[in-house]
């Protein structure tokens, strides 16, 4: 560990909180205001764009009908994605002749992409043609994270929306919050965003591959396409997927240490964001900070401890007698140790599932660190729009252990948190390990699922478990010593990213639909209040201990005891 290293945090974590503000204020422009910024130069695109579409943009929707909107919309996602896989080869823009992807990739692909998580069974500059991966994964890069962006706005709308004769019963709509995000925040933050990347040296062009001679004479082949504009919106929605197999390791795609910089703050902008636009729909900002500051304690652990783990020699390594200046494995020397767990740690906390470096190649506890972030349930910032909703259901469940702590009914910005609330919270909470631990039971127990492993051992098993957290969460990294594209693993985990995705967005509506109703009440003596120091550590140790207890006894059969045994000298 080095000043440097630490600086690199410091630094970003302090351009993460001076950015957080202006773009929370922007946000609530756009969604709440009433008065989206540039109205007579995006204002009419606006609404040429819902009139096709057959919107009405001042016609809300009750929570029912935000749901079946979503899940429409999903549906179509997947059959346009994998219609347009399995008939790349007769398409347009595709110089390298690339056939059609298979129907259990293409399955996995299209179910990954409108998920938002992203995770790859393949390498893009082998598999996708460029019209795959501008009309299909690139759209759907901007449509999902739109789409987790009016979820989570229309749960803080069931929140901080008071009982009157408008608007009781609705929480906004599905198709302008959708054109919204994309029109006023995707688009032209991606715009500018790729540009920059273009400056930088990130490719952007439809050019056919390259051939070229190295310096030893062997020949090499150099795949071009339309990266930085896949880039930009591919951090910026905290989507993840790679256009190169490499992903951000790639020096195409992420080739300078300020390039680097710019992609970690481009994943943390919106989450942050966001909180502070929940705290302005609140009425009181101190609301929005003190989820921030919840976020922030646990982002700023996992990060210190990823980076103390990999700034010791790989113990395999050590037991050669071979020096070492932390655990290089794995990690590009552009970027070094510290640059490249910090990336870990924001993609992790972050549903973003970006790597510039192979997280498998990380020491036990340093793998641990990712993992763990997953499997609090993507809350440290999160997803756009995944994150925040994420955290206030955790905050529900906050103030509802400090109400059985002063045997009062709970409230939560003065609605009654009461048994249909808690119900649908539960719900939310327990269908996340369900998923992940019911299909690594499979994956570990199965030839299907154990023949895709390099590796045996406790580091198996968290190769297993890390696919299916990360599919679930809609993370979409992976410890990458898993050969997932066979049909059991491409359909697992397709199945898996569909569920983590919709199973949780339904209870979060519903829980909307049912706050958006109820009758806010004054505060009294025996209100619990959520916007201070107390209710930030409540909900840290209620993240942590759902977390803990659900998922410590597997992890400690994989990283845990994997790194009793590398101390041993016995390496899997």
């Amino acid at each position: 560990m080095t000043l440097v290293g630490w600086s690199q945090l410091l630094l970003f974590f302090a351009l993460v909180l001076v950015l957080t503000k202006p773009v929370g204020t922007y946000l609530f422009r756009v969604f709440e205001s009433g008065t989206p910024p540039l109205p007579r130069v995006l204002g009419p695109v606006e609404r040429v764009l819902l009139r096709l579409c057959g919107v009405n943009r001042e016609q809300e929707q009750t929570w029912g009908q935000y749901t079946a909107s979503l899940l429409a919309f999903s549906l179509f996602s997947v059959l346009g994605v994998y219609a347009l896989q399995r008939l790349q080869h007769v398409l347009p823009f595709n110089p390298q002749g690339l056939p059609a992807v298979g129907p259990e990739l293409a399955f996995n692909t299209a179910a990954s992409f409108t998920s938002n998580t992203n995770w790859q069974s393949y390498g893009g500059e082998s598999t996708m043609s460029y019209a795959t991966q501008m009309w299909g994964l690139t759209w759907q890069n901007f449509a999902s994270a739109a789409a987790g962006l009016g979820v989570a706005l229309a749960l803080a709308r069931g929140l901080t929306r008071r009982a009157g004769p408008e608007g009781r019963e609705t929480l906004g709509s599905f198709w302008v919050d959708l054109v919204r995000g994309t029109l006023y925040v995707f688009l032209p933050l991606s715009f500018v965003v790729a540009l920059f990347f273009v400056s930088q040296g990130v490719l952007q062009n439809l050019a056919p591959y390259h051939g070229v001679s190295t310096l030893e004479g062997a020949k090499q082949t150099l795949a071009f396409g339309p990266v930085a504009s896949q880039e930009a919106i591919k951090m910026l929605g905290t989507n993840g997927g790679g256009f190169f197999n490499a992903n951000s390791a790639h020096p195409f795609e992420n080739p300078t240490p300020l390039t680097n910089l710019v992609q970690l703050l481009l994943i943390f902008l919106l989450p942050a964001g966001l909180t502070y636009t929940y705290g302005k729909m609140t009425g009181d900002t101190k609301q929005g900070w003190a989820l921030f500051a919840a976020m922030s304690i646990l982002f700023l652990v996992g990060a210190a401890a990823s980076y103390a783990a990999e700034a010791q020699p790989n113990p395999a390594l050590a037991s050669a007698s071979v020096a070492q200046a932390g655990n290089l494995e794995g990690k590009e020397t552009r970027f070094g140790v510290a640059a490249s767990t910090l990336f870990a740690t924001v993609t992790t906390d972050a549903s973003c599932g970006a790597v510039n470096s192979m997280h498998d190649s990380f020491t036990a506890l340093g793998g641990l660190v990712p993992l763990v972030n997953m499997q609090l349930g993507e809350v440290i910032f999160g997803g756009v729009g995944a994150g925040l909703y994420g955290i206030l259901v955790m905050a529900v469940l906050a103030v509802f252990i400090a109400g059985l702590m002063v045997g009062r009914t709970p409230e939560f910005l003065g609605k009654k948190i009461e048994a249909r609330e808690m119900k649908l919270a539960m719900l939310y909470v327990l269908i996340f390990p369900l998923v992940i631990l019911g299909l690594s039971a499979v994956g570990a127990v199965t030839p299907q699922g154990t023949s895709s492993l390099n590796n045996a051992g406790p580091h198996g098993l968290s190769e297993i478990l890390y696919a299916f957290t990360s599919g679930v969460a809609n993370n979409g990294s992976a410890f990458a010593g898993l050969n997932a594209n066979t049909p059991f693993w491409n359909i697992g985990l397709g199945l898996a990213m569909l569920a983590g995705r919709f199973l949780m967005m339904v209870p979060v509506l519903a829980l909307a639909g049912s706050l958006v109703g109820k009758k806010a009440v004054a505060p009294g003596p025996g209100t619990f209040p959520t916007e201070g120091a107390l209710f930030t550590g409540l909900l840290v140790s209620v993240v942590v201990i759902v977390g803990a207890l659900t998922f410590f006894p597997v992890l400690s059969l994989g990283p845990i005891v994997e790194h009793f045994l590398g101390a041993a000298g016995k390496v899997y």
